[in-house]
């Protein structure tokens, strides 16, 4: 029997502070930009090339929170989780879509910074989301059918 697996793990830098936002029941979504960088060696000129690959990184409940105060522009981050794509119409009668990454773990690299990590309580289905934004988690940088208003539906 085959089986379908999706997933991905990128190391890169944050491209913009993460947007927290919520959907009209309350459940809380993150996005974020990461870029990724690959360099080689070109073999013909021995010159080095470097290309950047940007993606978009959606976060839900609990993750959300924690990324949202957490994550800073510029920091290294590794993300982990599974590929999907969204598709929707503008106003203008355009379609669209997009590839995404939905993350099952965010959390800074420590190949060039260190980290300071707190437990947070964890919450149940009726508890409110947290008013400072979650858990929180410094990294200092020491070297180099039920779709919200975004379209994204709430896993």
């Amino acid at each position: 029997m085959a089986t379908n697996y999706n997933s991905i793990s990128i190391v890169g830098n944050a491209t913009r502070d993460p947007e927290l936002r919520y959907t009209p029941s309350g459940i809380s979504q993150v996005t974020l930009g990461v870029a990724v960088n690959r360099s080689w060696r070109n073999q013909q000129s021995n010159e080095w090339e470097e290309r950047t690959s940007f993606f978009n990184v959606v976060c839900w409940r609990e993750l959300a929170d924690n990324v949202g105060g957490s994550i800073k522009k510029g920091m290294r981050v590794i993300v982990s989780g599974r590929l999907e794509q969204r598709s929707w119409e503008t106003e203008a009668g355009e379609k669209r879509s997009v590839v995404e990454i939905v993350a099952d773990e965010v959390g800074p690299s420590l190949r060039f910074a260190t980290a300071d990590v707190h437990r947070t309580e964890r919450r149940g289905p009726s508890d409110p989301a947290p008013s400072d934004g979650g858990g929180t988690m410094t990294a200092a940088r020491t070297g180099s059918g039920g779709y919200d208003e975004m379209g994204e539906e709430p896993f």
